[in-house]
């Protein structure tokens, strides 16, 4: 699948990705993954955003990054395990309580959401909440699992943006060109860091040679986490085609200098 075939993919390159809201904004500072912290994202300009996902041990889907409440919190336990009517009491920082991905569909309706489906049980209930938004035209999924990918596919059907899986990465980085362009992944992005240790070594993910090779299959790539100008630069330099950061502030700054409207 190309990019152009998904309604998700529809500004103009390069975008700019807000990561949990931007997260290391100063207005949103310990307050990633809420609505105060997307809709100052959105007041900026972002178009698109981004948030995982977990479902609460009654299948209600949050958005949220983390197995358990704690770090960010003031609760305690693991979201899995938990019915809905405990996680609701939890307030990130102390003040806002954790958003459901459907409070973002609802209040955000001209955004696009970047999806990571963080945990197996978010699988069916992210599929049911995308279908009661009629909101599968404005989300790409994305996962750190081949088999939660597999599963979403199935369950949303062929109109769903998604990106490539851990397997599909590392045949587009490793393969030759020769095996690498019998792939037919039904993604439309990579989504990847710019780089990976290995073995105890580090690969570099993000070059010239991987970003050609993308573009010939039509698909889009997409770089986190980057919160560095110099590294945003060098990237879109590279042709890359959006980059997820929590500096949404040093992004904007970015994509201006580059003659970018966030909102397009």
């Amino acid at each position: 699948m190309r990019a152009a075939d998904f309604a998700y993919f529809d500004a103009p390159t390069p975008v700019g990705l807000a990561h949990r809201g931007g997260a290391k904004l100063a207005a949103n500072l310990h307050l990633e993954n809420t609505l105060p912290a997307f809709r100052e994202a959105v007041r900026m300009g972002y178009r698109y955003l981004e948030t995982d996902v977990h479902a609460t041990a009654d299948g209600t889907l949050l958005a949220f990054h983390d197995v358990a409440l704690d770090r960010v919190t003031d609760q305690r336990g693991v979201v899995a395990k938990l019915p809905y009517a405990a996680v609701r009491a939890a307030r990130i920082n102390g003040t806002e309580p954790i958003p459901l991905l459907s409070d973002l569909l609802e209040e955000f309706p001209d955004t696009r959401l970047n999806i990571d489906v963080k945990a197996p049980g978010a699988v069916e209930p992210l599929a049911e909440v995308l279908r009661r938004h009629d909101a599968v035209d404005r989300v790409c999924v994305a996962s750190f699992s081949d088999r939660r990918l597999r599963a979403v596919r199935r369950l949303v059907g062929p109109r769903l943006a998604t990106s490539t899986g851990p397997a599909e990465v590392a045949a587009l980085r490793l393969a030759p060109q020769r095996v690498a362009s019998w792939l037919r992944s039904p993604a439309a992005a990579l989504q990847i860091p710019t780089g990976h240790v290995v073995a105890g070594r580090r690969l570099d993910l993000v070059t010239p040679a991987l970003v050609e090779r993308v573009h010939a299959m039509g698909k889009h790539v997409h770089v986190w986490t980057i919160d560095d100008a110099d590294e945003m630069h060098r990237l879109f330099d590279l042709g890359v085609d959006g980059i997820v950061s929590d500096r949404i502030d040093t992004l904007a700054e970015v994509l201006a200098e580059r003659g970018v409207p966030l909102r397009q």
